[in-house]
């Protein structure tokens, strides 16, 4: 989890994670994302604690446990994500071919490597990145547009960075993933670890 952490922190441009006695905090400093608090082990009175402690707007609670579990230690105010999946893998040497009518762009640039697909055309169609932190590399922010997915794109994305990670030096892969993108990655040989329960804080008067 500190590794998941600290590539995040890199791919994202975070501060450095400041440790706290139930985990850490990072700054972000998005309009969307001012902070987030990761939680290894939540428990009830320390959730409870931070939930209390919290008055501005777009503060993450990133908890490493289930929804159902966590999701009465909270009050008004925080609205809950899309369940994540801590999910690692070891990484190989990957080569993909670039599917018929596609391009495929990547360059590495601060310590974070990116992919970029694109059509013929030009069209954006699919991206990933990943930041290596020692020998472990953090896979970050893989999308693919919504017309061309199903077509092997995620694949593509996910596989050159997994190779180019390992090129780098990087032996194990590290991300969270969506539901949806649970089925991808454990098709690519990825393992779940851990269920990540996912919160941010927006009263009302915030929302409007």
């Amino acid at each position: 989890m500190r590794r998941w952490i600290e590539g995040w922190v890199v791919s994202r441009g975070g501060s450095d994670p400041i440790d706290q006695p139930w985990g850490w905090t990072i700054d972000v400093g998005q309009p969307r994302h001012v902070a987030r608090h990761v939680l290894p082990e939540p428990s009830e009175a320390e959730v409870r604690k931070i939930v209390a402690a919290t008055s501005a707007p777009w503060t993450w609670l990133k908890l490493f446990a289930e929804d159902e579990a966590v999701l009465p230690w909270v009050g008004p105010g925080w609205r809950r994500d899309l369940p994540g999946f801590l999910m690692t893998c070891r990484l190989a040497p990957e080569h993909p071919e670039v599917p018929v009518g596609y391009t495929l762009t990547s360059w590495t640039r601060g310590g974070v490597s990116r992919v970029l697909v694109r059509t013929r055309a030009g069209h954006f169609a699919a991206r990933g990145q990943t930041a290596r932190v020692g020998d472990h590399a953090v896979v970050d922010q893989v999308e693919t547009a919504p017309e061309r997915r199903r077509k092997g794109l995620g694949g593509l994305v996910m596989r050159t960075l997994q190779g180019t990670a390992y090129e780098a030096g990087a032996r194990t892969g590290l991300l969270v993933g969506t539901p949806e993108g649970r089925a991808l990655y454990t098709a690519l040989g990825w393992t779940v670890r851990s269920p990540m329960a996912s919160l941010w804080y927006e009263p009302s008067d915030a929302a409007r």
